[in-house]
């Protein structure tokens, strides 16, 4: 099977939900050295490709040019919560590259800190298309057509020189050949680009661990970098990318993507793993890859501790009330 069950939903001892995936761990190479499932499953990257999307900026010297700082570096990786220490990153951004937040051709949506919290808008809040949990990916669009010269209204499409310059640095970095990488429009309008889990496994391998890519390594380490100094930009209050970085001491490249895709690369291992739910449950994502970095035994006692939450051990009712229990129920294999 492509897929193999992951995480199972009981109540009152009785299986009521069923998870199925599929995972990969791979060296810097792209050698398989654990997995679940088919390892090598196509999968649309979502929003982990955000780092590999700001390498072409990054490599044609964009930060140097603009004076990019490590946090303006990380918020272009960030599948952000619109709070305003987001906001202000990517005002920044758009202000160094001369651009303005009407050219971001994200859209608008309620930022993530409050429709992940369940909180309504407050009175007067007016939302634009910075609070889009894309525009720092978006504001380094727009800041490589300023420096290139470029056509900005649109970026978004597939054979923008800008995204013909994505697609190659996707390929270089997953290892895959350009002409076999499948693609489709992202949630935010811009292409985004299906390789094996493997791949993509081994694209957040080389950013944990740039000096193994000759070419690339040197933007991969800036980006890397800024992503774990800065993990909160990355995410936000609350959420899963943040604690993981956090809690991975800077080891830990960390990165989720919509419809069940998690991936984290270690910088001392040399090693990441990419994860998918097929169902794309997020609860099961995250009891996942908690569970899968557990058995990989990259957690210490303490890592395991602050991580439990994620786990999300025990179902609970509206009242608070123990109901049922997620629990794994998969066993990785190793080569």
């Amino acid at each position: 099977m492509n897929f193999s069950p992951m995480i199972e939903l009981t109540r009152n001892g009785i299986s009521e939900c069923l998870h199925l995936g599929a995972l990969a761990v791979t060296d810097t190479q792209g050698r398989v050295v654990a997995h679940v499932g088919n390892p090598h499953w196509l999968c649309f990257t979502r929003s982990t490709l955000k780092a590999l999307q700001a390498l072409p900026l990054i490599q044609s010297g964009g930060a140097q040019q603009l004076a990019l700082t490590s946090k303006e570096l990380a918020v272009m990786c960030a599948s952000h919560n619109g709070e305003d220490m987001h906001v202000e990153q990517v005002s920044s951004i758009l202000q160094k590259s001369g651009n303005t937040y009407q050219q971001l051709r994200c859209g608008c949506h309620v930022p993530y800190r409050f429709s992940f919290n369940d909180q309504p808008l407050p009175e007067g809040f007016v939302v634009d298309e910075r609070h889009h949990n894309c525009s720092g990916k978006h504001s380094g669009f727009l800041a490589y057509c300023s420096l290139h010269g470029v056509a900005k209204e649109s970026y978004t499409e597939l054979e923008h020189p800008l995204q013909q310059q994505v697609r190659k640095a996707v390929a270089d970095v997953t290892g895959v050949a350009s002409e076999d990488m499948g693609w489709g429009i992202d949630g935010c309008s811009a292409p985004n680009f299906a390789v094996p889990l493997s791949n993509l496994a081994r694209s957040y391998a080389r950013l944990a661990k740039p000096e193994a890519d000759d070419v690339y390594g040197a933007s991969l380490k800036l980006l890397g970098e800024a992503m774990t100094a800065h993990p909160e930009l990355v995410s936000g209050t609350g959420r899963s990318d943040a604690d993981l970085m956090r809690v991975g001491r800077g080891d830990w490249v960390s990165k989720v993507g919509a419809d069940g895709v998690q991936v984290i690369g270690s910088r001392s291992r040399g090693q990441a793993l990419a994860l998918k739910i097929a169902d794309g449950n997020k609860p099961a994502l995250f009891a996942a890859t908690i569970e899968a970095l557990d058995q990989l035994g990259w957690l210490d006692a303490k890592q395991r501790e602050e991580l439990l939450p994620w786990r999300a051990h025990a179902l609970k009712n509206i009242k608070g009330l123990n109901v049922g229990e997620r629990r794994p129920i998969f066993k990785i294999q190793t080569a």
